[in-house]
């Protein structure tokens, strides 16, 4: 089985991307499944610590155990999504068990997110994750920057924090970074939000954010890692493309197929209806927004 980080490398060799789409509830695994066999193309399937604590994914275990009943492993890798050190309510998370327990459960890859502590506290804790990572033999995702948008509250006004490259990733500290903790893949700061996971926000349509093309170019060549883009959800197709073009192996993407589950079911559909949009929008994203039908077999 050609491992993650192979994969991960080809893609960004090749000028394509990985889409990794996050599962915050049990039943729209099995759809997103099955748009990515039904359109030839490679993906992650991915859980966030943060789908478990407020939504209904149930743990890295019940991700893992869902995976191996209906994924197929010749279009698809399970993915550990932010593991933060400090989370999204500023509590502190012990976060080697959690890794721990997904390498035993089977995860093809880890993301640790420690990009609310200081340069030399982010430094530290990913370098202790990336060496426990390669250990398994896996890759390692890693976050320099702030991808703002879990946090509660709003956040400033986007184009203030556009303009004035609030949060972007430190290019002479990416260097740096990547240097001391030998990450495999790194979570960049360009101008990318997450979507909101707290409050009525949660339900809001995404702010459509902005790419600095110029930013990423200069970390792709001051970092020499395959390059990830978080808040992939509402980012204008021609700016991702652009990205992709410039080191993006890998978009990660939640709102836009959460939304439209939670949707499905307040409007009244069946579980199997709800799971149908969930289908239904990741072919569009794969077909329309990505274009990568029938691109799996340069990748794997």
């Amino acid at each position: 089985m050609t491992g993650s980080a192979e994969i991960v490398r080809r893609a960004c060799e090749q000028g394509l991307t990985i889409p990794a789409f996050n599962i915050p509830y049990l039943p729209m695994m099995q759809p997103v499944v099955k748009a990515a066999v039904d359109q030839d193309c490679f993906v992650f399937i991915t859980v966030a610590r943060l789908e478990w604590t407020k939504f209904e994914a149930g743990g890295p275990e019940q991700i893992a155990r869902e995976f191996r009943r209906v994924a197929d492993l010749d279009y698809m890798r399970l993915h550990l999504d932010h593991v933060p050190v400090i989370d999204e309510d500023d509590l502190q998370v012990d976060y080697m068990p959690i890794f721990q327990a997904a390498l035993q459960a089977g995860y093809h890859s880890l993301m640790v997110d420690a990009s609310r502590l200081d340069l030399a506290g982010n430094i530290q804790a990913t370098r202790r994750a990336a060496s426990l990572a390669r250990e398994a033999g896996v890759p390692c995702e890693a976050e320099l920057g702030a991808v703002l948008g879990h946090e509660a509250g709003p956040l400033p006004p986007y184009d203030e924090l556009f303009e004035s490259g609030m949060g972007f990733t430190d290019v002479e500290e990416a260097a740096r970074f990547v240097t001391e903790t030998q990450c495999d893949w790194l979570s960049v700061a360009i101008g990318n939000v997450h979507g909101a996971v707290s409050g009525a926000a949660k339900d809001k349509k995404k702010i459509r954010a902005r790419l600095n093309l110029e930013h990423l170019e200069a970390l792709r060549d001051a970092t020499g890692v395959p390059l990830v883009l978080h808040g992939g959800s509402g980012i204008p197709k021609d700016s991702v493309n652009q990205a992709v073009k410039r080191g993006i192996a890998k978009v990660n993407v939640a709102t836009e197929i959460r939304q439209a589950y939670e949707a499905a079911l307040k409007d009244g559909a069946s579980p199997t209806g709800a799971q149908n949009a969930v289908y239904e929008r990741t072919v569009s994203l794969l077909r329309d927004h990505f274009e990568l039908t029938g691109k799996r077999c340069a990748l794997v």
